[in-house]
């Protein structure tokens, strides 16, 4: 392959250019500087001057072109012809040379010379032009002999390949569908020039104004070559400055905060709105025209927007240049309607707007679509609703009249789906709450679209557009989807201030066969958890508004305490093996009842080694309450949920509300007995400009159906047993560690010293020498409100999703659980050499072993504590703070920053919460 080398520069663009037309014509001008463009031919310095002139007019087209100077170069001149008399005559013969892969007949069919024609010097240089527009041929030259014609041709090169070079921020799949020559083409000058054209616009709307493109030839045997595109892509053009000239009621950071281009500032790192884009340029002037409507402004207008691009091609600086006008306020405003079911002047006192109220055009623009779905409810899907002004300059007043035209009632023809590939179409169908034949009715047409898009299987594009039937009184709604992946394959590994290290492998398909159902299955490893499920859901069983499911799981939790220099120690282990069967039913449009059964076998262990004397469970190793939990037993429990949903979607909502009324019924069969109650509630509410507010709140309360209970040394305990109270704490309440909130009992460890046979102990003080175990709760509540911010384009591609936070709640109503040893008593043991270990007596600060004990060997008492029991009461622990969702490449990601504002002794709280790589 031959190396392409560069050819004399040979052509330039200017003001006079077609790019440069255009774009004086968007309002917008660019100062820049012309650059020369450059081409090569391997083998011209070596050919005599007119050949070298030849081959400079033949690759005139490959040229270096600056970003803004996109159109082709000026036309080529062909060459002159070999001399030829001047008088005319006859063509005897006309004879082709020089074709390679064209037949000589196919030549001379481009031209209008024929055997037996006159002909004359006017008709020789028609023939040239000709052949050179065909962009076969490379060189051409057409000589004369008394008639005698011969015509010489050098045919245009084949396509080797294409290569693209110098490419880093738009790689080649971006760049090549731009590129319309093709190997085995012929390559001509106006194909280059054109793909170089689209290469500059696109890296032109990427805010990439100083790139440029090169492109070069390589010959290659056989009369082929490879165009090679040299691209020098540039910096991206950042907007340096905004100036507003001509605004007196606003200054310029009110209309530049309306602007969605931004001035680029080190702040800004991350928006995309700080490069330019003409695009964008008429976009802000249709905002800046918007905003002043919404202030009352009717006569505003932009007077010219200019954007100038710096010598150096790093920024550009917009000016523009505005016409504010006076300021209007409402006249009359009324509705006149034609349709009989619809009342001007019931519709006329609904108004938002009144006599006197600033005029807003967007006010207005919301009262045309707001009677527009108020005659759809009626059925009149067709109905014109036209806004009649009546502007008077002199008082400013802007008189409205909402025109209702006469429409006829429509019925729904038909429904089309189109673009599911994978989905049935009766998936789909089934939540349509309009079938045909039916009235049209404007609000089941919304909801219709917000119950497909709840199902997730979707594209957040859904449109169900409204196109006339085949009768005035038709209507056919068509749905437009277009499918997503519902298939996830999950193996990741993650980190948790929780759970520490994190193993998790899932699949899960949400859209088994196209037919709605789900089926999932996952196994999640964790220092503390263990966990293997395998679940499927029919939503609509044997095709009736039925949904059946079913769990199979075991799962394993190490429950912990927090010792000496924070680290955790293992409590009680619990095994759980188990199923679940569930089901449900529609009862109205927007409520739903489930039912379901679950059956789980349970185990709680603790360490022997650690916990356990003489072969039972030590209450002062362990607690009461810790060896009350153990043991093996079965839960049969039945249970319902009472479920009404107005959301919009009810995986990202942005409106509408959610209640929950949920019960379990344990004690068809098994060992334990229960009655646990739970009710939650959430309203989502669209605050503008993306901003979503939301409240919830939640509470339980589980009641024993079991008599009394009482431990291995006959004390009364609780008939609620631990693993099955409420908890409170990281993740649900933010700003406490987990399990942070309410009743605890608190070990606080003492230190003891013999001296002369006396034994006195002392109480350690700080976090490091004591323990904390949580005992739970038989009620709980906690409420939320938040507010959900929005970002950039860029972030929400990124999946960032930030918001700001208010958690209150509390957990409570244990029986006291009867401390082992409080108000100083003493709980530790005697040791002594070749004596058997056994309990002190006496209190913390005295504690008292036997005489034998101090006089012997070795003597020293170990294990001295006293317990507290905390934090069991109802009174509302509060915090605020705020926390980033990301769906990140390497799993979704949760991030809080909480401080809690309200406790209560003993709650534990905490700062940073944090997961990677698990679901949150």
């Amino acid at each position: 392959m031959e190396k392409p080398v560069r050819l004399d520069r040979l052509t330039r663009f200017g003001q006079g250019s077609a790019a440069w037309r255009r774009l004086l014509r968007r309002k917008h001008f660019f100062a820049f500087e012309v650059e020369r463009v450059t081409a090569m031919n391997s083998s011209m310095r070596q050919r005599p001057i007119v050949a070298a002139l030849l081959a400079t007019t033949m690759i005139a087209g490959l040229t270096a072109v600056p970003a803004v100077a996109q159109d082709a170069a000026a036309p080529l001149a062909a060459p002159a012809t070999t001399a030829a008399p001047a008088a005319q005559g006859t063509i005897r013969s006309i004879t082709v040379t020089g074709t390679q892969r064209l037949e000589p007949d196919t030549v001379l069919s481009y031209t209008k010379l024929r055997i037996g024609q006159p002909y004359s010097q006017e008709s020789l240089d028609q023939g040239l032009r000709d052949l050179y527009e065909t962009e076969l041929f490379a060189d051409v030259q057409i000589r004369n002999d008394n008639g005698a014609l011969t015509v010489e041709v050098k045919e245009n090169p084949v396509i080797n390949r294409i290569v693209l070079e110098g490419n880093k921020r738009l790689k080649d799949d971006k760049i090549r569908p731009e590129i319309k020559l093709a190997p085995r083409q012929i390559y001509t000058r106006s194909k280059v020039r054109a793909d170089v054209a689209r290469i500059v616009e696109l890296y032109r709307r990427q805010g990439r104004f100083a790139a440029t493109i090169e492109p070069k030839m390589v010959q290659l045997d056989q009369n082929r070559v490879d165009i090679v595109f040299e691209i020098s892509e540039g910096p991206k053009s950042k907007v340096r400055q905004i100036n507003i000239i001509g605004n007196d009621k606003f200054s310029d950071g009110e209309l530049r905060s309306e602007m969605v281009t931004k001035q680029s500032r080190w702040f800004r790192i991350f928006s995309s709105g700080t490069s330019y884009d003409p695009d964008r340029l008429a976009y802000d002037q249709q905002k800046l025209r918007q905003f002043y409507l919404t202030e009352g402004y009717a006569d505003f207008r932009v007077i010219s927007a200019v954007a100038e691009l710096t010598p150096d091609k790093q920024d550009f600086i917009i000016t523009y240049v505005v016409e504010e006008g006076d300021r209007y306020k409402f006249g009359d405003v009324k509705v006149e309607s034609d349709i009989r079911d619809l009342s001007g002047e019931s519709l006329t006192k609904r108004l938002p707007m009144k006599t006197g109220d600033w005029y807003n055009a967007k006010l207005v623009e919301d009262t045309v679509d707001t009677l527009s779905e108020t005659a759809g409810l009626f059925g009149y899907a067709f109905a014109d609703v036209q806004p009649d002004f009546n502007r008077n300059k002199e008082d400013l007043t802007m008189g409205i009249n909402f025109r209702i035209a006469n429409a006829p009632r429509v019925y729904v023809e038909r429904v089309d789906i189109n673009g599911n590939t994978l989905t049935q179409d009766k998936v789909i169908r089934r939540e349509f709450r309009l079938a045909e034949g039916d009235a049209f009715n404007s609000f089941l047409v919304k909801r219709s679209k917000d119950r497909i898009n709840s199902l997730g299987f979707f594209q957040e594009k859904l449109d169900i557009e409204q196109k006339p039937g085949s009768a005035p009184d038709r209507i056919v709604l068509e749905t437009n989807v277009q499918e997503k992946s519902t298939g996830e394959l999950s193996l990741s590994a993650g980190f948790s201030s929780l759970e520490r290290f994190i193993v998790a492998a899932s699949i899960t398909q949400r859209n088994f066969r196209g037919k709605g159902q789900e089926l999932r299955t996952s196994i999640n490893y964790s220092a503390y958890s263990k966990s293997v499920e395998v679940g499927f859901t029919e939503p609509y069983f044997m095709d009736k508004n039925i949904a059946l499911g079913g769990d199979i799981y075991r799962r394993d939790l190490n429950s912990f305490q927090y010792l000496n220099n924070n680290d955790r120690n293992t409590t009680y282990e619990q095994t759980t093996t188990g199923f679940q069967i569930r089901a449900g039913v529609p009862i109205t449009e927007y409520m739903s009842l489930a039912l379901r059964y679950s059956l789980n076998f349970d185990d709680v262990t603790l360490d022997e080694d650690t916990y356990y004397t003489d072969g039972q469970c030590d209450p002062l190793l362990a607690g009461r309450y810790l060896c009350d939990a153990i043991g093996k037993r079965t839960t049969s429990s039945v249970g319902y949920s009472l479920i009404y949903d107005t959301r919009d979607n009810r995986i990202r909502p942005t409106r509408g509300n959610n209640v929950v009324l949920s019960q379990d019924f344990a004690g068809l069969g098994g060992d334990v007995k229960y009655v646990k109650t739970r009710l939650s509630a959430s309203k989502f509410w669209p605050l503008g400009g993306g901003f979503i507010f939301s409240l919830s709140g939640e509470g339980g309360y589980i009641h024993s159906l079991e008599g009394e209970r009482r431990d291995a040394s006959g004390e009364l305990v609780d008939k609620v047993r631990l693993v099955d109270r409420f908890f409170l704490g990281e993740p649900q309440f933010r700003g406490f560690d987990i399990r942070g909130v309410g009743p605890r009992i608190i070990r606080r460890y003492y230190s003891t010293s013999v001296k002369d046979g006396v034994v006195t102990g002392e109480r350690l003080t700080g976090n490091n020498n004591r323990t904390d175990d949580a005992l739970g709760g038989k009620i709980y509540y906690l409420a939320r409100a938040e507010v959900q911010i929005p970002l950039g384009s860029a972030a929400r591609e990124m999946g960032l999703r930030p918001s700001i936070f208010m958690d209150a709640g509390a957990v409570a109503g244990l029986k006291d659980p009867g401390l082992i040893n409080g108000n100083g008593q003493f709980a530790g043991y005697c040791s002594a050499s070749g004596l058997t270990t056994v309990r002190a007596t006496g209190t913390a600060a005295s504690p008292i072993c036997p005489s034998n004990y101090v006089t012997a060997d070795g003597f020293q008492v170990a294990g001295g504590f006293e317990e507290e029991y905390l934090g069991d009461t109802l009174k509302p622990r509060l915090s605020v703070g705020f926390g980033v969702n990301w769906n990140s490449p390497f799993g979704p990601f949760r991030i809080d920053i909480a401080k809690a504002l309200l406790k209560e002794p003993g709650d534990d709280n905490k700062l940073i919460t944090f997961n990677v790589g698990t679901q949150f």
